[in-house]
């Protein structure tokens, strides 16, 4: 059984034509950037995304991705995809869980590591940024763990 997040948010995605083959199945590739998407909207949450990343001195690079496929995505199909904070004292564990939108029946599952480097130096920080884990707590401090937003290509 996966670990459930402190954290997690919910965006919905409506499969374009352009992420699908002559099956009109989704190539493989685009599922990492329905991730990226409800990634980013769990950072947002948070109130630490990439461009507060980077003004507070650090990049976060992925260092590791996987990926289950279940079930393909196909064309015009409403994707449910779900992004749950595991880990950020030493690293960002993001677990991912896509579904169908209309059934709930799940497609794909998956995981992303991230590591803070220090942009100065270049070196890769063995402990999380205080400006993220302060951003964490005023987060957890603030109630509701859930927030669910709507994205459409």
């Amino acid at each position: 059984m996966r670990t459930s997040g402190v954290l997690h948010n919910d965006v919905d995605i409506l499969v374009p034509f352009y992420d699908v083959d002559s099956m009109n199945v989704v190539w493989h590739g685009h599922y990492v950037k329905y991730l990226e998407v409800a990634r980013c909207a769990l950072l947002d949450d948070i109130g630490y995304n990439y461009v507060q990343m980077k003004e507070s001195g650090y990049a976060w690079p992925v260092i590791d991705l996987q990926l289950r496929y279940v079930q393909a995505a196909r064309f015009g199909q409403r994707l449910h995809v779900r992004a749950d904070l595991v880990e950020w004292q030493n690293r960002l564990l993001i677990h991912y869980l896509i579904k169908d939108a209309a059934t709930g029946q799940r497609l794909t599952r998956g995981s992303s590591v991230q590591v803070a480097i220090n942009i100065a130096s270049g070196e890769m920080q063995l402990v999380s940024p205080k400006v993220l884990i302060d951003a964490v707590e005023r987060r957890l401090a603030s109630g509701s763990a859930h927030s669910s937003s709507s994205v459409m290509p």
